[in-house]
């Protein structure tokens, strides 16, 4: 039923609530049907379990590589669920993270993927093996509620454990924005933990102050970010704080950027991907009732009819900066500044050894397309939980789907560099450089939305792109490379300065023009590109901007300058159609 009057309509739109919407509004406070459905000995949940069971952090996926055999031999798809934790800024104990090392090989697919979200995610859990995972992750003192679902996400935060003042400042305010904006519920515990439901138990006995019984119309993404270190692509955020110093090092408050998203569908041009705009700057103790009010706006005003157009951009674009602005003004008892410009720096990826500033190092160290695995020529699996296991450092995950150890000693930096170098892997200076800033989502076989491949290709693409590069007297260039395989943007490719869309099988729309900072949209250059054409295409871009740069302009930025039209004017790439353009 509708939040605001309890109809079958969204709120002032006169249209019937989506599907979703309607499996919200009867789910009981996230309870729904499925503690129930978790004691039926099949292999799948109900379609209206499926939709509550993403707000526990589970998406109910099948191997699609099995689905052809299935099929020819008359039997169901082989079904599967995938659990992402909600682990606020990344930061997890040695503790957590071999918890789900323990998990990944029990219960899972002996892999552990860490998302671009600083979240943990495991595949190819059972049905019938879903409780005692969670189980397991809650005895490392995570959560799995708001890994998914139309909630607050996973806030992100710079996972750099550089003691310095601004970063200690910032600690509580996530802490505290995590709290604030988590879903208020006893269904999580009823249903994985403590094994017992109360019979009597309803969402009017837990009335939920932020999400009401219909939580918001999608999901909603909160980043938070120093300025000057953009590595959690904050503009990417419905909800970005960026944070201010101020006189000795500490915070001195948050710029505010609202309206950031990327999921889009293919030949739909009313949907695109859009970067956060300057909303206005608030203090220190303001920013939890700012974002509060942001999200309850979203909440009473959002698109609950169509989910493709519910995301918070969308409402901006549609009603406006300043509309939005006033909506948001009328819930708060302090008033928002006037915003001032950001400064970036060239984003830092964190890997290699750093001090920490009190005397300990970190190491961050590679995981290609956060996919932490065992192979016969890279056991990164293996080495790190040796490392965790014997050294009990911090562990902090990243947005570029990397890992950061922390709180080493400097006696322990020859034997863990040791133990890496065993199992055969790189350290962050023998990477190449296209290598180590290259991202994709994981796509074939597990997501549904996938429409071509994307982290089991671009390992490959990636290695061909990085030899171009050689040849080219580029290889030690920063230029970003990321691919999704579909439209939604999951590795935040229209923040690229060259990014890899999938179309269908073997297919992929290439945009160029972002910048490294990731404050700009790149541009679609051309459609519908075969992968193994997608180096030959970029030869000539690459090689001209080889010649043609100024000092210090990065790929993305000349792209930009020159113009992606005249780009591919020049070199003769495909035109672009444009029913299937995306917006600026």
């Amino acid at each position: 039923m509708c939040a605001t009057c309890g109809c079958h309509e969204a709120p002032d739109s006169g249209t019937p609530l989506s599907k979703v919407e309607v499996f919200k509004g009867q789910s009981r406070g996230l309870r729904g049907t499925v503690a129930e459905e978790l004691a039926e000995p099949t292999p799948v949940f109900s379609d209206g379990a499926v939709q509550v069971l993403k707000f526990h952090g589970i998406y109910q996926q099948d191997d699609r590589d099995r689905r052809k055999e299935a099929r020819s031999r008359g039997l169901d798809k082989h079904h599967q669920m995938m659990v992402r934790t909600r682990i606020p800024g990344g930061v997890a104990s040695a503790a957590a993270y071999l918890a789900h090392d323990h998990i990944a090989e029990v219960w899972g697919n002996s892999t552990m993927r860490i998302t671009t979200r600083q979240d943990f995610q495991l595949h190819a859990v059972l049905k019938s093996d879903l409780k005692r995972a969670i189980q397991a992750i809650n005895a490392g003192l995570l959560t799995t509620l708001g890994g998914c679902g139309d909630q607050e996400r996973n806030i992100m935060s710079c996972p750099s454990p550089h003691r310095d003042r601004l970063r200690e400042d910032l600690a509580p305010v996530l802490d505290g924005l995590a709290a604030a904006l988590a879903p208020v519920t006893h269904a999580y515990h009823e249903i994985w933990l403590d094994g017992e439901l109360a019979c009597s138990s309803g969402p009017d006995l837990e009335p939920d102050p932020l999400y009401g019984s219909q939580y918001l119309p999608r999901k909603f993404k909160t980043g938070l970010a120093p300025e000057g270190d953009n590595c959690i692509d904050v503009y990417a955020n419905d909800l970005g704080l960026v944070a201010r110093r101020g006189p000795g090092g500490g915070l001195a408050g948050f710029e505010i950027l609202v309206g950031g998203g990327f999921g889009r569908t293919n030949h739909k041009p009313d949907t695109f991907p859009s970067v956060a705009q300057p909303l206005g700057f608030v203090l220190p103790d303001q920013v939890t009732k700012l974002a509060l009010a942001v999200v309850t706006v979203f909440r009473d005003q959002g698109n609950r009819s169509d989910r493709r157009h519910a995301r918070l951009k969308y409402l901006i674009h549609e009603r406006g900066l300043d509309w939005f602005k006033a909506r948001v003004d009328a819930l708060l008892d302090f008033p928002i500044q006037p915003s001032t410009p950001l400064k970036w720096e060239r984003i830092d990826d964190h890997l290699g050894w750093h001090e920490q500033g009190d005397g300990h190092f970190f190491l961050g160290i590679f995981v290609e397309n956060g996919r932490i695995a065992d192979t016969a020529e890279h056991r990164l699996r293996s080495a790190l939980r040796k490392i965790v296991d014997g050294f009990q450092p911090g562990v902090r995950l990243t947005a570029q789907q990397n890992l950061i150890l922390t709180d080493l000693t400097a006696e322990s930096r020859d034997r863990i560099d040791a133990i890496l170098a065993a199992h055969g892997v790189l350290a962050a200076d023998q990477l190449p450089s296209a290598l180590r800033t290259s991202m994709a989502c994981p796509a074939w076989p597990t997501c549904g939305l996938a429409v071509a491949e994307s982290e089991r290709v671009m390992p490959q693409l990636i290695r061909r792109l990085s030899q171009l590069l050689t040849e080219l007297g580029l290889a030690q260039e920063q230029i970003s490379f990321r691919m999704t395989g579909c439209p939604n943007g999951c590795a935040r490719p229209y923040l690229g300065d060259v990014g890899f869309v999938g179309t269908t099988l073997g297919k992929y729309d290439v945009f160029l023009g972002g910048d490294f900072e990731g404050t700009r949209l790149n541009e679609l250059y051309t459609t519908n590109v075969s992968l193994e054409d997608i180096p030959d295409l970029l030869r000539a871009p690459l090689e001209a901007f080889s010649h043609d740069r100024e000092a210090s302009e990065g790929f993305g930025q000349w792209c930009h300058r020159l113009g992606v039209d005249a780009l591919r004017e020049r070199f003769g790439a495909q035109p672009v159609p444009v029913a299937g353009a995306v917006p600026a």
